[in-house]
């Protein structure tokens, strides 16, 4: 008996680990409330899980513009340095931040393990999108880092909703068959504005697929990719550079909205 593709995707999708790891987030959330030393941590709900948010007001504005913030694979909302510096320097410059926790797997897991949480990874930006619209905010952007930003791409392709604009920091790209992992189609489908930052010296998934991803935008008049010189995926060198970047553009785009 022969079976077709659809077959061998539903084998796929009947054997991805369904869940994370709620010992593990629950770990990192106690963490950092004890050492928290700028914001404020909220919590947030999304398909009956609870979860944490680090919430910054924007400096000298009314928070109307505001940014979630999401970590790389296994990471947390104060990961430092990118998520840490984004959550500080974007306030400084007109930003509210919600930086959130994501759904995260055992230690070790790879890229592959973590497509099952997208869907969860999903739910948790409507929710951070409703926190900040309840609390005023007007124009959200998302700002993902890593699988963060894989996570964010496959919501903002299907449902962009009450989002303005999208930078992913070092969007890995992976050759895998279910929605969750088709990051090129999903930035095909992409009409927001998209900044797309990639380090010189990233990840094998972030850097050979640079060219890839430049072409799966070449349609949306609003993408644009950016190398950072000298840096590598934790942009240890010079992370303010990044940050620079990424403000930049914001404030250029939300001025444009």
């Amino acid at each position: 008996m022969r079976f077709g593709p659809a077959f061998a995707i539903f084998c796929l999708a009947a054997a991805l680990p369904a869940a994370g790891d709620p010992r593990r987030e629950q770990d990192y959330a106690e963490q950092i409330q004890r050492q928290l030393a700028a914001g404020r941590a909220v919590w947030l709900q999304a398909e009956s899980r609870t979860f944490l948010g680090l919430y910054s007001d924007a400096e000298k504005t009314d928070n109307r513009d505001a940014a979630i913030v999401l970590h790389d694979m296994g990471g947390h909302p104060d990961q430092g340095p990118v998520v840490r510096g984004l959550r500080s320097s974007l306030p400084q410059h007109g930003w509210a931040v919600l930086a959130i926790q994501m759904p995260v797997r055992e230690t070790g897991a790879g890229l592959d393990e973590y497509f099952a949480l997208f869907d969860e990874a999903a739910a948790r930006i409507d929710a951070a999108v409703a926190y900040l619209q309840q609390g005023g905010a007007k124009r959200i952007a998302v700002v993902g880092y890593g699988v963060g930003a894989a996570m964010a791409l496959y919501r903002l392709s299907g449902k962009p909703d009450g989002v303005m604009a999208f930078a992913a920091i070092s969007l890995p790209v992976a050759d895998y068959p279910l929605p969750q992992g088709q990051s090129l189609e999903q930035i095909k489908r992409i009409g927001l504005p998209f900044l797309d930052v990639y380090a010189e010296f990233d990840l094998p998934a972030v850097l050979g697929s640079a060219w890839q991803r430049r072409m799966a935008g070449k349609d949306n008049p609003v993408y644009r990719q950016i190398r950072v010189d000298g840096e590598g995926h934790a942009y240890l060198q010079e992370h303010n550079l990044l940050l620079k970047r990424i403000y930049a553009w914001l404030a250029v785009t939300a001025n444009e909205k």
